[in-house]
């Protein structure tokens, strides 16, 4: 059997918004695996035991670079949000992308050895920076479009960044569904751009709830189907009502303009990144009976 922390429990009650000892039954049904007991607990407890799943942890910027018909989106991380306000490292940022939307490079490897405006290579302007901020500062990854289309572009402060490939309407519902995207955190464009491993993971969840509700089995595959369907709706784009009328879905919206969405990038910054929680008091304390 695992032992189960004060931390770990602490972490999953962040994770899913429950009670202390909601989460410490959990774990220890889960043999301290936290994503089997978050699943154990959204089974029980409805999505709101996933309320901040894959919440944002790591500091940095989103940058955004459009010349014409190519842009570039690159989120570029930092460690506190101090640095990440930083005119020199937002400086830096921008480079980067600018960097990315002229050279095309292959991957951040690649983007390393391109040159910026100033002359310097990026990775010559990454260690110039990491010498005067002193944290460690890195490219984590970039979109490059270059289309025959439009783009519109969206920055929510520094952390949220989209960019839209489409065709037709014009640039105000572009615009307006570069927002709708920031603010309603689509997946994919439609159902086929979803993670198979998500579609089920809700299906299995389904079932189980339906399970511990005493539903006849006979009625299981049909409530799971339901449950997807729905989970699809809510984050594909084109399903989704747009934020600024919720009466007609970006589907409609983009019919009645005679527009189509080709493709879309969001980057959240620090999304999926652990960050580490640093326990002072245990540090001290360890400092102590040194």
């Amino acid at each position: 059997m695992a032992e189960i922390t004060a931390k770990m429990v602490g972490e999953l009650r962040e994770m899913t918004g429950l009670g202390m000892m909601d989460c410490k039954k959990a774990l220890v049904e889960a043999n301290g695996d936290l994503k089997a007991a978050e699943e154990a607990l959204r089974i029980k407890s409805g999505n709101k035991a996933s309320k901040v799943a894959g919440r944002t942890a790591a500091e940095g910027t989103v940058a955004v670079f459009v010349k014409g018909n190519i842009a570039a989106l690159a989120e570029v991380n930092c460690e506190t949000d101090f640095v990440g306000k930083d005119a020199g490292f937002l400086a830096f940022a921008q480079a980067a992308a600018e960097a990315i939307a002229t050279a095309n490079p292959a991957d951040v490897e690649a983007l390393g050895a391109v040159k910026t405006a100033s002359g310097e290579t990026v990775e010559e302007m990454r260690k110039a920076i990491i010498a005067k901020l002193g944290e460690n500062i890195n490219v984590r990854r970039f979109t490059r479009f270059d289309t025959t289309g439009s783009l519109a572009t969206y920055l929510h402060g520094s952390k949220i960044g989209v960019v839209v490939d489409y065709t037709g309407g014009n640039e105000v519902m572009g615009k307006d569904i570069a927002m709708h995207i920031a603010a309603s955190k689509p997946k994919s464009l439609d159902a086929s751009g979803v993670d198979a491993e998500l579609i089920d993971t809700e299906r299995r969840v389904a079932i189980e709830r339906a399970k511990e509700a005493g539903k006849p089995e006979a009625m299981w595959d049909k409530i799971a189907e339901g449950t997807v369907q729905k989970f699809l709706k809510d984050v594909t784009l084109l399903s989704q009502p747009f934020v600024k009328d919720d009466k007609q879905t970006i589907e409609q919206l983009l019919k009645a303009n005679g527009a189509t969405v080709k493709s879309f990038t969001m980057y959240v910054v620090g999304e999926g990144i652990e960050k580490k929680v640093v326990d002072f008091a245990a540090e001290v304390a360890a400092a102590a009976k040194v």
